[in-house]
């Protein structure tokens, strides 16, 4: 809750960013995942389930899952797994916890879809609770792309180690690098509003239509701690809490820094303020005391274990991290290209070719089974070295309907 008077400092705001977002670690080694999951209404596939048909399931899976379960505002359930020790541990646990959640889900008449957006319907929120109302109104008047993130789009979401403190601003800066090829690679976002919308990534596009000073790259010349900081005190206030579930939401276009400095109406920020506001920020790549890399469209089996073995092996593994380097600068900002194009960018294309031989040749060394790593390269033979990526299967199922819809049309 915000306090009467100015206490919070730059000093202070600085030093947690350094203490908590980048807080010193060890070698690489521990991964976590999460996927989110689009559902829907078995035998009614334009209906989301209700709030309490989604808690009733999560509440029935709390014994004996390895990870959290939480609901997304539009009806999309989210799998977050613990760190594990290595992808291996770390794919293993979560395809577990997958299968029991499904298994759940199937019995209470849900169905899931991984899809990076929804491909039909409106967006419609179904969880109520005052934070998302907040968010809500405060992207009111955006054209539609807050709602559209907060009701319709789903991600394969990769945790990894900061690091040694020495090695943090090289893996900072290969983590944003990577991320175009990562959203052209594994693209699965082609639809909305049940027609194509010209993106492969169409959720990518809809993160860079949002606010930017929330979710846009925060990678910059600066060191990470100093980037994330600065980058935290640009960005504006998307809500205050005024007390105990009393979200205000702010529409007036104040940055965390002015809070600090002019205040408002309801008080001046404190540190627990600051350490709100960073849960309100979405870049493709942020600091939370570890590396998460949020910029992945959510893919179906086996491919969100390919795309956590991939990733990993691109950070971790240091012969692929060399190589991955090389091959992603040139691509580095291509984000806007990557969302809309995919790998029929020819940049894009020769970074992912060059990037997946360097993660096969890394998974033995990170411990992965024959099975992942035959899937690996079955998405690369089949995906990457044809400049495709998931959302062309859509792409192409989609326009098969059309051409069936066609021929049965009367003349």
């Amino acid at each position: 809750m915000p306090a009467p008077t100015r206490s919070l400092t730059p000093t202070a705001v600085h030093d947690h960013v350094r203490h908590q977002c980048f807080t010193p670690g060890s070698p690489p080694g521990r991964v976590g995942v999460e996927l989110e999951l689009l559902t829907s209404v078995a035998g009614s596939p334009d209906r989301r389930p209700t709030q309490a048909d989604l808690f009733g399931v999560i509440d029935g899976l709390t014994a004996g899952y390895d990870g959290l379960l939480t609901v997304e505002p539009g009806g999309q359930i989210e799998l977050s797994s613990r760190p594990h020790r290595g992808p291996a541990a770390a794919i293993a646990a979560t395809a577990a916890d997958l299968r029991a959640l499904r298994t759940a889900l199937d019995a209470a008449g849900i169905r899931t879809a991984a899809l990076g957006l929804d491909p039909a319907r409106p967006n419609l929120r179904v969880v109520r609770g005052p934070r998302y109302d907040a968010m809500e109104a405060y992207f009111e008047g955006d054209g539609g792309a807050g709602m559209a993130m907060m009701c319709g789009t789903a991600s394969v979401q990769v945790n990894l180690d900061l690091g040694d403190p020495a090695d943090i601003p090289r893996r900072w800066r290969m983590a944003h690098a990577l991320g175009p090829v990562l959203v052209a690679a594994f693209a699965n976002s082609p639809l909305a509003a049940g027609v194509p919308t010209g993106a492969r990534s169409s959720r990518q596009q809809i993160w860079g239509l949002l606010d930017p000073t929330r979710s846009a790259p925060a990678v910059s010349l600066l060191p990470p701690a100093d980037a994330w900081a600065r980058y935290a005190l640009a960005a504006q206030v998307i809500l205050i809490q005024a007390g105990p579930g009393d979200f205000v939401p702010l529409r007036t276009g104040l940055s965390f820094g002015e809070w600090m400095s002019e205040g408002h109406e309801l008080g001046y920020p404190t540190l627990d303020d600051f350490a709100y506001h960073l849960t309100t920020l979405f870049p493709p790549v942020r600091p939370k005391g570890w590396l998460e890399l949020r910029m992945i469209d959510a893919v179906p089996d086996p491919w969100w274990q390919v795309a956590v073995a991939v990733t990993t092996a691109l950070l971790d593994d240091p012969e692929a991290f060399a190589t991955a380097e090389r091959a992603c600068k040139p691509v580095a900002d291509c984000w806007a290209e990557a969302a809309a194009h995919g790998l029929s960018h020819p940049g894009l294309a020769s970074a992912a070719r060059t990037c997946f031989a360097a993660a096969l040749d890394a998974l033995p060394r990170l411990g992965l089974d024959h099975r992942t790593t035959t899937a690996t390269e079955d998405y690369g033979n089949r995906y990457v070295d044809r400049g495709r990526s998931p959302a062309d299967d859509v792409l192409d199922a989609w326009a098969a309907g059309k051409r069936r819809m066609a021929t049965a049309s009367p003349r």
